[in-house]
C-alpha cells in the first residue's frame, strides 16, 4: 500500500494543477492537494489487483472525485445559484455574439425572462457566497492592498518632520535656565532635586520653570505652524510681548525650510505633542 502511495504521488499533484488552471484564484490549492492524496490512499487500501485494472486508471477516479467533492464542500453557493448563473453566462455569451457587443443589463435580462433587479440579485447572491482566504490574498496581491495602512503618507512624515526639527530650535533658543530644565527633565531624565540643586533653586520652582518653558514651546511652536493658535498678548507693548515676539523670530531663523525637511529621523528625542499640548 505505501509503495502504491509514493509511486503514484505525481498523479495528486497532476489531478490538482489540471482543475486549479480553471478556479478561481481565492481557492485554496494545498486543501485540493490534501483531498487528493487521502483520496490516492484510501484507492491504494481497497484496490484488488485481480480486476485487471491498473492501479493508476483506477486512483485517478478517486482522486479526482475526492477533489470535486472538497470543491463542492468549500462552495458556498447553491446548486440552483450556480445552475442560474450558468445559463445567465450562456445567454450573455449568445447575445454578445448576435450583437457583436457586450450586451447591456437589461438586453440580457429581458433575453432570460426576469427584470434588471433580479439580475443585479443574482449577482449579488453569487458574490456573497465566495470566501476569500486571507493568506491567499496576501500572497497573490499583498496585504498592502486589502488591509488598511498603519505606514505613515509622504505628506504625514514631512509634516512630522517638520515639526521635530521646530521643537529642536524652540528647545535650542530657549533661555539657558529653562533650556537645562527641559533637557534635564526629558532628555536626561534627572529629578527635580538634582536640578533645583544645580539651579540654585526649591523643587517648586523647577516645576514651576518646566511649565513655563513647555508653554514657550507649545507657543514658539504654534507662532511657525499654526499662528492662528497663539493669544493675542494683553498688552502688545509691553515687555513680556517683545520677548515673545523675539522668542519666536529666533526659532524661525534657526534653521531653513530644506534643513527642516532634510532633519535625520530620531534626531529629536523631546517632549512629546501630548506634553507640549498640556
Amino acid at each position: 500500500m505505501d509503495e502504491l502511495c509514493r509511486a503514484h504521488l505525481p498523479l495528486v499533484h497532476f489531478e490538482v494543477r489540471a482543475i486549479s488552471a480553471r478556479l478561481p484564484g481565492h481557492v485554496f490549492t494545498d486543501d485540493l492537494v490534501s483531498a487528493g492524496m487521502a483520496a490516492l490512499a484510501m484507492a491504494a487500501k481497497s484496490f484488488d489487483a485481480s480486476l485487471g485494472v491498473p492501479f493508476g486508471r483506477y486512483a485517478v477516479r478517486r482522486i479526482r472525485g475526492a477533489l470535486l467533492d472538497e470543491l463542492r464542500s468549500a462552495d458556498w453557493a447553491t446548486r440552483s445559484l450556480r445552475a442560474k448563473v450558468r445559463r445567465r453566462d450562456v445567454v450573455h455569451d449568445g447575445l454578445a455574439a448576435q450583437l457583436g457587443r457586450r450586451p447591456s443589463d437589461a438586453e440580457t435580462a429581458e433575453a432570460l425572462g426576469c427584470s434588471v433587479a433580479e439580475l443585479e440579485r443574482l449577482d449579488a447572491d453569487l458574490h456573497s457566497s465566495v470566501v476569500l482566504r486571507l493568506d491567499v490574498i496576501t500572497d497573490s496581491v499583498g496585504a498592502d492592498s486589502v488591509l488598511p495602512s498603519t505606514a505613515d503618507t509622504p505628506e504625514v512624515a514631512l509634516v512630522a518632520r517638520e515639526r521635530a526639527a521646530y521643537l529642536r530650535d524652540a528647545i535650542e533658543v530657549l533661555p539657558q535656565r529653562l533650556q537645562v530644565v527641559v533637557r534635564g527633565c526629558f532628555f536626561d531624565d534627572r529629578p527635580m532635586r538634582e536640578l533645583a540643586e544645580e539651579l540654585g533653586v526649591t523643587e517648586s520652582r523647577i516645576s514651576q520653570m518646566r511649565a513655563e518653558a513647555l508653554k514657550l514651546l507649545r507657543d514658539g511652536m504654534n507662532a511657525q505652524l499654526a499662528p492662528e493658535l497663539v493669544e493675542e498678548p494683553v498688552n502688545a507693548g509691553g515687555a513680556v510681548a517683545r520677548r515673545k515676539a523675539a522668542y519666536y523670530a529666533q526659532i524661525a531663523a534657526r534653521s531653513s525650510y530644506r534643513d527642516r525637511l532634510t532633519l535625520p529621523a530620531g534626531v529629536t528625542e523631546v517632549p512629546t505633542t501630548s506634553h507640549i499640548a498640556g
